[in-house]
């Protein structure tokens, strides 16, 4: 099968910083599906780990990818959600083999149905970003047991991004929470207008006082998606006394001292963190995705794809993550298909 790896961390203007390989297709055993993948997504985490992570001991090569869109193809022998044949799309496990191969290995339990709606590369935008939001807003903050004295608000920092995007859009839809989402460029302001968002602040500009400004009150909830350290401040000043505050970069140091004196709870989600330890509960992820698939069938939620390259191979998803690491990128990008065979 073809497919697309990295035999060295490092830099992506390297020659060899992904490369097109030829490798064995794999067999599906326990609760595993086998999918062709017709559609990736790129997010930060491939970025990530491109840079600065090894393949997994015995391995020469390592496939990043943890967004897909496809179809099963095989079924392992205790798989009881899925036939051959059925569409589905879901993000994966960091902890194995990522989706930019024409076959993938994954756990039946964190698979969704794909919406009926929506083609390959519409759906395979999704996944990453839409379980990451999912449960952060009902997880981790827990938004529908707001705190005592805080406004029934949401700050959404970084709402352009990928989890941003689809966080706006589930807030609206599933709570009655009023949006403030923060982007700084006319484009990035009328995406964010147009997904739901009730307010627009710009986050090259001190937060707290342009939320003061709303006339909203305090906001009991804060999720930060993006540069995190340059606004800690101003989230402790801003966020309402008894309130939740969420993250999901990766700053280099976390000072969270100034949130004491309002008793805020702080929370850090990782998707990943129930298929990397299996926990009782890692069926939720299937279960949301096929909420969100309903979701978007009903209208309430719309793909968050914003550019689509063709074919997927190295050179493109070369300029994906090039892209990405530019922190400029508005929704998401999305490789789709693979070169025809030649005889």
């Amino acid at each position: 099968m073809r497919a697309i790896a990295y035999r060295k961390p490092g830099a992506i203007d390297r020659p060899d910083a992904l490369i097109d390989l030829d490798l064995p297709r794999p067999v599906p055993g326990g609760r595993d599906i086998l999918v062709a993948v017709q559609a990736v997504s790129v997010n930060p985490v491939d970025t990530k780990v491109r840079a600065g992570a090894e393949p997994f001991e015995g391995r020469s090569e390592r496939i990043l990818g943890w967004d897909a869109a496809g179809v099963v193809e095989m079924v392992g022998p205790d798989v009881t959600r899925f036939r051959v044949g059925d569409p589905v799309f879901y993000a994966g496990n960091i902890a194995r083999d990522g989706s930019n191969a024409e076959y993938q290995l994954v756990d039946e339990r964190i698979v969704g149905h794909r919406p009926k709606s929506l083609g390959a590369a519409e759906a395979a935008a999704l996944p990453l970003t839409a379980i990451t939001a999912w449960e952060t807003l009902f997880d981790r903050l827990r938004v529908n047991d707001k705190p005592s004295g805080g406004a029934a608000t949401i700050l959404i920092i970084g709402g352009a991004g990928g989890v941003g995007s689809i966080a706006i859009q589930i807030a609206r839809a599933r709570t009655d929470l009023t949006v403030i989402a923060t982007a700084s460029r006319p484009e990035t302001r009328d995406w964010v207008r147009a997904l739901g968002a009730h307010h627009v602040i710009d986050h090259r500009q001190a937060l707290a006082g342009q939320v003061d400004a709303l006339g909203l009150g305090a906001p009991a909830f804060v999720f930060s998606t993006t540069h995190t350290d340059r606004h800690l401040a101003d989230i402790a000043q801003l966020i309402a006394p008894q309130g939740r505050f969420a993250l999901i970069d990766d700053p280099s140091s976390l000072d969270v001292v100034s949130f004491k004196r309002k008793a805020v709870s702080i929370h850090w989600e990782l998707m990943f963190t129930r298929p990397l330890f299996d926990t009782p509960d890692v069926g939720e992820q299937g279960r949301l995705l096929d909420t969100v698939a309903d979701l978007v069938d009903a209208g309430a939620i719309r793909t968050t794809l914003t550019e689509r390259l063709s074919p997927i191979n190295a050179t493109n998803l070369i300029a994906a993550h090039r892209q990405l690491e530019s922190t400029t990128t508005r929704g998401k990008i999305v490789l789709e298909g693979w070169e025809a065979d030649i005889d």
